[in-house]
């Protein structure tokens, strides 16, 4: 005979932060910036900027890691490693248009004269296209070269930024992972001491 009193179920309780699951918006986060980079054609513009500054507002805003542990295959330490490689992730998007403009920032004196012969290229191949019409109207000529030259530096500076974001990205991931490694393990050294 079944019996006919109702059963209880448990559910498992939500995971709370020290659980070992990594935040949903890193994910979230982590996909964004990729698709900032496989949409990025041609220059980087100041808009990347914006939103990697945005991206890594909303990923330090919500982000949560496990409690710190010292073994490498905890949940903390792969949450340490996707919370770093983000953070650098989008670091490296808020800086590509700085990269790309400012020499300092970007020390490439060979790759940058380069792109500038092919800026000085573009603007000839505007007046051979012309052929015999380029002297009829010389301040167009002069406004079309200096854009064709323009637009192309721009894209060949964007194309050697991006391969090279990655090492910019890599570095802060390295950075922010050590500098929160070490905060963690602080932290959890010098927790609430239990009174005898």
């Amino acid at each position: 005979m079944s019996d006919p009193s109702p059963r209880l179920t448990t559910r498992p309780a939500p995971a709370s932060a020290g659980d070992g699951v990594p935040a949903p918006g890193v994910i979230g986060i982590g996909l964004a910036a990729v698709l900032t980079f496989a949409l990025a054609q041609g220059s980087w513009q100041w808009f990347a900027t914006f939103i990697g500054v945005t991206l890594l507002a909303v990923m330090l805003a919500f982000q949560r890691r496990a409690q710190w542990t010292p073994e490498l295959s905890s949940p903390y330490m792969r949450g340490l490693i996707a919370y770093a490689l983000v953070v650098g992730l989008c670091v490296a998007v808020a800086l590509a248009p700085l990269l790309q403009r400012r020499a300092w920032l970007f020390p490439m004196p060979a790759t940058r004269s380069g792109c500038v012969l092919r800026g000085r290229y573009e603007a000839l191949q505007v007046e051979a296209a012309l052929g015999n019409l380029a002297g009829s109207d010389g301040a167009a000529l002069a406004f079309v070269q200096q854009d064709e030259a323009r637009k192309a530096v721009a894209e060949c500076l964007a194309a050697t930024t991006t391969l090279w974001l990655p090492l910019y990205g890599v570095g802060v991931a390295v950075l922010v992972g050590a500098g929160a490694w070490y905060r963690d393990r602080a932290r959890a050294r010098s927790g609430p001491v239990s009174s005898a």
